[in-house]
């Protein structure tokens, strides 16, 4: 009979044990789509429905949609007791978060924190 991965992988050296442990606490920390971010916050369909006052078939559509409005989206994080963070990555430059879209957004880079009207140069 074959080793099971829990023994396979107590034979690893401790450094490798290390980071097949931090791989594994990341890929935890991810989701595959918002169905496994409701049930890792413990709620049902019907509590995020009552949460976001429509119906339980309204949220199963949500769950299921490749593409959505990020206001949708903002209002499910929270329903579920989340907060929406958009964090922008560009080439040769550090993380931006953007806090809101429209108007005026404030962007927080990790060097500064400016305020940007939309389409404009901070």
């Amino acid at each position: 009979m074959g080793r099971s991965l829990n023994e396979v992988t107590a034979s690893f050296p401790t450094e490798n044990r290390e980071r097949v442990d931090a791989r594994h606490a990341e890929l935890v920390r991810e989701v595959e789509g918002l169905r496994a971010l409701r049930q890792i916050a413990g709620k049902a369909q019907a509590d995020v429905a009552a949460a976001l006052r429509i119906k339980q078939p309204s949220v199963s559509k949500i769950e299921n949609q490749a593409d959505m409005y990020l206001s949708t989206l903002r209002s499910y994080i929270e329903a579920v007791g989340g907060e929406l963070e958009l964090t922008v990555r560009l080439p040769k430059h550090p993380a931006v978060r953007i806090h809101v879209l429209g108007g005026v957004a404030t962007i927080t880079s990790p060097r500064k924190a400016s305020l940007v009207k939309a389409g404009g140069r901070g």
